[in-house]
């Protein structure tokens, strides 16, 4: 990684090395990637990136995620997690994430011991803190450090250091995991994220950067595979790309077990499932 200036940056390497030894809670997107560059840069060895893996992990998530932790240089360890068999998370109520990430944060707190760390810290921004996020209060409750909250980074602030010290996915999309491609109250199983997954892999094959694959399902039979919906999502920009593809998207859409194949023409936005949230119950699917 290139040696860059900048104040927040300057400010977030000081901050880091106050903290002696890192365990960062590391995705592979922008946020943690910056977070463990600059940790490598100012602890060394005494910076390590864990990535907890579950069903809930694209594997071209996964992948990426090993490449660019190769790239920085620093250690990586790859961590099996176990949030699927929570019932809790499985129900998929509007708290899902919070489930999620004390699974991960659980594991972190194992690991801080083993690898004979400090603190755990994860990627989390000032922009982050305006979205329904429950799992920001899994972080609190777990203790995690969160240095560009503290050294007021916005996702804006995130992407130009990130640049500025030559980390190349700096303008990488906006990640998340795949559960949250169900809406609420849709039971998370394993079949529903690999079929999620298979379809959101192969539309990054044909070339779409910002994707969602939202999952609906239209029946749960007994016995057979349920019949189940993809509305796609990409970019605005990438419509017009998307479009011209359609066939092959609904054949791999075909592929990955989905019945219908559909293009969201409002594009991908954040949160598209938090436009339905209602102080209701939800049903389970």
């Amino acid at each position: 990684m290139a040696t860059a200036s900048d104040p927040k940056l300057d400010a977030l390497r000081a901050h880091l090395r106050s903290l002696g030894s890192v365990l960062v809670c590391y995705s592979g997107g922008v946020d943690s990637a910056f977070v463990f560059a600059v940790a490598h840069e100012v602890l060394g060895d005494q910076a390590i990136a864990m990535t907890a893996v579950g069903p809930s992990l694209a594997s071209f998530e996964r992948v990426e995620a090993v490449e660019i932790a190769r790239q920085i240089g620093g250690r990586h360890e790859l961590v099996e997690s176990h949030e699927i068999d929570d019932e809790n998370y499985q129900r998929n109520g509007t708290d899902r994430c919070f489930y999620c990430k004390s699974e991960l944060y659980r594991l972190s707190a194992a690991k801080l011991q083993e690898w004979n760390l400090g603190v755990a810290v994860n990627g989390t921004n000032l922009d982050d803190l305006g979205d329904y996020r429950p799992g920001l209060e899994a972080a609190k409750n777990s203790g995690i450090e969160s240095p560009l909250v503290a050294c007021g980074f916005t996702k804006e602030d995130v992407r130009r250091c990130a640049k500025l010290v030559g980390l190349g996915v700096w303008d990488k999309p906006a990640a998340a995991c795949l559960a949250s491609r169900l809406p609420y109250g849709t039971t998370v199983t394993r079949d529903r994220l690999e079929r999620i997954g298979a379809l959101e892999d192969a539309l990054h094959r044909f070339g779409l950067r910002q994707v969602r694959v939202r999952f609906h399902t239209l029946d749960a039979s007994e016995g057979t595979r349920e019949a189940a919906l993809a509305r796609v999502e990409v970019h605005p920009q990438e419509l017009e790309a998307a479009f011209a593809v359609r066939e092959r998207i609904v054949a791999a859409g075909k592929d990955a077990g989905f019945a219908f194949v559909t293009l969201d023409l409002q594009g991908y936005r954040t949160g598209s499932h938090n436009e339905l949230l209602q102080k209701r119950s939800l049903p389970i699917l």
